[in-house]
């Protein structure tokens, strides 16, 4: 069972070009359960890891790594469909495009191997999932999704900006200590 959850994590990243692709087909109410599902598997595949003692360093890596892939390509495609301002496409993107920058910059550069996710990320992460589920129903017909899209739009952009800032202030201190720990 130790493989199971890095087994999720694929399985995530593996529906997320048929979620595009419904989306971008106009069948919205057949990507909302695929889209769950996915989601439904982020959640599976961490307590499955605890569960079964198999959290490891390619599970740590990997299961980012696909939810950045699923939350990025749906965020293009809800830009591309018009579903959201193309302002929100750009937040979210341009914050996983720089922390995936400032990551592989402690990376290679300072020899920074830890990069822990910060309370202000997930939550950030938490409120971009629910924006999906709410794009989408709205998409689908939904009226009350609808109603809370731009409710949505402005909860995701407002988290995505904090957390951004946030991820940018902590790599600029880690950065300094790095720099005073390396001076002799």
């Amino acid at each position: 069972m130790r493989w199971l959850p890095n087994l999720l994590t694929g399985l995530r990243a593996v529906l997320t070009p048929l979620i595009v692709y419904l989306i971008v087909d106009g069948r919205c109410a057949a990507a909302l359960p695929i889209t769950v599902f996915a989601g439904l598997t982020d959640a599976a595949d961490g307590y499955l890891a605890r569960r079964y003692g198999a959290e490891g360093r390619l599970g740590a890596w990997l299961d980012p790594i696909a939810d950045k892939m699923l939350l990025t390509a749906l965020y293009i495609t809800f830009g591309f469909a018009g579903m959201v301002p193309h302002w929100l496409v750009w937040l979210v993107v341009g914050r996983d495009a720089m922390i995936l920058s400032l990551a592989a910059l402690g990376l290679f550069v300072a020899a920074i191997r830890d990069f822990p996710p910060t309370i202000w990320g997930k939550l950030s992460t938490v409120l971009q999932i629910a924006g999906t589920l709410v794009f989408l129903s709205g998409c689908a017909g939904w009226a009350a999704a609808e109603a809370l899209a731009p409710l949505a739009i402005w909860a995701v952009g407002l988290a995505t900006a904090w957390s951004g800032l946030h991820y940018l202030w902590n790599a600029l201190v880690r950065f300094r200590q790095w720099r005073g720990e390396a001076r002799p």
